[in-house]
């Protein structure tokens, strides 16, 4: 018998310098060696700075960020999400150590005389006082507890890798909108210098109308240009509100309001190079994210696994008891209690082994996540480098386009004052220079948006911790 229990103790010797479930390593993600878009950006590397917004040299912008980063309802969550698992952290942490409680009891019983169950000279009423404390500590033989503790340090992990991902989201949405903003203030000074130009070619359709050398046609159709650019400028105003209330939300001032200002008057930012693809593993907060759950869905397989295992458990107590409660304190009312628990599954009808299945799907699930994670980072860069070299390619065309229409105008209205050529000449002219100049502002916006996209893509200047 001695034997056997020597034999346990060995095995319980060794195998406590060991865990269960499988150790973490990193998967190898399959991504391309570099992006099918060249990078931007000068031959020498440039990062992303931590406060990217301040490129595009807006004090406006500036203060939005600093708002939002500050007021906004998703950045609020997510702290909270990092202090609960703070919380859970340092509650998975205490397990490591002993459990001590403290207690006192007091009661008073009367026993039966006619049993003779008693001693003659016993009372049958009878007072009892006790104090004491007590502990229980489990003993990690199999790294239940430990395997634990690493899946709830990756989850805090998680949650602050989650705040940053909220609030680079939150930068990038809040650059976006404002630009927007910006966007539809210079779409209403192009549209209200088409409306001038409509005004003053109404007012002379007019004058040639009562002097004879126009139509009455004539007259309408300027009319009806006019009533259109007048309709699109409100449409351009609704548009800035509905902009302006979601920057609102976004930067946590609901009644936020914005001065006039416009997007052509805007710096485009020195954009860094892309680099390597694998570079991304280590500055996107939220590959670090899906990582980091990864690593605690893997370390759940090892909790799941332990607790097949027979748990061992120490307790132990400390106290006094007497009839008296003046004599607690004395020698004789001293009394404590030893033991070593073990508890062990013998027939759990499969429900260990299905749980460890359960925990090793969810790591499966979490590795797949990782993956997808990082190849949607690998093209959300390949996307940001290909829309913004098209549509900085495409921003030269487009202010060729407004100075071959302008000279258009320009030559329609000549023809139109001689009497060569009719006013709907004119009016086409017209309207192709208002949708051309719209056109090369929409660009400029967007062209703004894809840096943005860019800059997220590329992390933001994110670290990882």
């Amino acid at each position: 018998m001695s034997a056997r229990y020597a034999a346990l103790a060995l095995v319980m010797l060794l195998t406590g310098c060991g865990l269960a479930g499988p150790d973490y390593h990193r998967p190898t993600l399959n991504l391309p060696g570099s992006y099918p878009e060249p990078a931007p950006g000068p031959a020498v590397p440039l990062a992303v700075p931590a406060h990217w917004w301040r490129l595009y040299g807006d004090a406006t912008l500036d203060e939005l960020v600093s708002s939002g980063l500050e007021k906004n309802t998703d950045i609020r969550i997510a702290v909270a999400r990092i202090e609960e698992t703070e919380a859970v952290l340092r509650e998975v942490s205490a397990t490591f150590f002993p459990l001590v409680e403290a207690g006192a009891a007091a009661g008073r019983t009367r026993s039966s005389t006619q049993t003779g169950t008693l001693p003659p000279t016993a009372a049958p009423i009878r007072n009892n006082f006790q104090l004491t404390a007590s502990t229980a500590f489990e003993l990690d033989f199999w790294g239940r507890l430990r395997r634990g503790a690493e899946a709830a340090r990756a989850q805090y992990t998680a949650s602050r890798y989650g705040r940053d991902v909220v609030a680079l989201t939150l930068t990038a949405g809040i650059a976006q909108t404002y630009f927007a903003v910006r966007s539809v203030d210079a779409q209403i000074v192009v549209a209200g210098e088409t409306l001038q130009a409509a005004e003053a070619s109404l007012d002379l359709a007019r004058t040639r109308a009562q002097a004879g050398i126009a139509s009455e046609l004539d007259v309408n159709q300027a009319d009806a240009n006019r009533a259109q650019t007048a309709a699109q400028i409100k449409d351009l105003r609704r548009q800035r509100a509905a902009a302006l209330h979601q920057l609102g939300v976004l930067s946590g001032v609901l009644d936020r309001d914005v001065q006039p200002g416009d997007l052509r008057q805007l710096p485009t930012p020195p954009l860094p190079p892309a680099g390597l693809p694998s570079t991304l593993l280590e500055r996107r907060p939220d590959v670090r994210e899906a990582e980091a759950q990864l690593v605690s869905a893997n370390a759940q397989i090892g909790v799941a696994r332990a607790a097949q295992f027979p748990k061992f458990s120490l307790t132990g107590a400390l106290g006094a008891q007497s009839q008296a409660l003046s004599n607690l304190s004395s020698t004789g009312a001293g009394i404590w209690s030893f033991g070593l628990g073990v508890v062990a599954p013998v027939i759990d009808s499969g429900r260990y082994a299905a749980r460890t299945q359960q925990a090793e799907a969810r790591a499966r699930q979490a590795a797949a996540a990782y993956e997808k994670t990082a190849q949607t980072a690998f093209r959300e860069v390949a996307d940001g480098l290909s829309n913004v070299r098209l549509a900085a390619d495409a921003e030269q065309d487009l202010r060729d386009r407004v100075e071959r229409v302008q000279n258009t105008l320009r030559l329609a209205t000549l023809r139109y004052d001689s009497g060569y050529s009719a006013y709907l000449e004119v009016l086409d002219a017209q309207r192709t220079l208002n949708d051309a100049q719209l056109a090369l502002v929409r660009n400029r916006q967007s062209y703004l948006a894809y840096t943005v996209d860019l800059m997220k893509a590329l992390g933001g200047g994110w670290t990882a911790y």
